[in-house]
């Protein structure tokens, strides 16, 4: 993919750039801005300290509710699904480890 299918967005203070086909764009960047409100609810919380922990919690409390939305049937219907999510881990995965790769250069 060339780089005019690149987004940037920034979670917690760091920019992320990140392959999506143009049609993903705005889910890209409301996903980005989703996980980047609920990690520095976390942070602000004092309780979890250091942006890869921040990171796993965050995870697991958006994976926790998605969860629990889809064992009410009045919750479906809401344009997120389980193989939808599993894209977007593999992007943010993905974009934390080119990210790791470049710090070490």
């Amino acid at each position: 993919m060339s780089s005019s299918n690149s987004v940037t967005v920034q979670i917690l203070d760091k920019e992320y750039s990140i392959i999506c086909p143009p049609e993903e764009r705005s889910n890209l960047v409301s996903a980005a801005r989703y996980l980047d409100g609920k990690m520095r609810e976390i942070r602000s919380s004092g309780k979890v300290i250091g942006a890869d922990r921040i990171a796993v919690m965050a995870a697991l409390n958006i994976t926790h509710d998605l969860l629990h939305n889809q064992e009410r049937p009045e919750a479906t219907g809401t344009g997120v699904n389980r193989e939808q999510v599993r894209d977007l881990l593999e992007r943010v995965d993905q974009a934390l480890a080119d990210d790791q790769d470049s710090n070490k250069g």
